[in-house]
């Protein structure tokens, strides 16, 4: 009789790692970016592979690749 764990199960739908966006501000020099999320709030990034002033897809505080410049809409429901 094989048994299943529910809360392992649960945990499983939810991605371990964060994603977001940012606005590259700045470079550091240090292999760090300084990146400013769409509230405003600034965040230190590893990495300085996207130019500033340009989108990037941050994974776990660290650069993933630029984003596309796609068009952004605002639904309310």
């Amino acid at each position: 009789m094989a048994t299943t764990n529910i809360w392992q199960k649960f945990k499983a739908l939810i991605p371990e790692s964060s994603l977001y966006v940012v606005t590259i501000a700045a470079h550091n020099g240090d292999g760090t970016s300084r990146g400013t999320l769409r509230n405003g709030v600034s965040v230190q990034v590893k990495g300085e592979a996207v130019a500033v002033g340009e989108k990037a897809f941050v994974v776990d505080g660290e650069i993933m690749g630029a984003e596309p410049g796609l068009a952004q809409y605002e639904v309310e429901v």
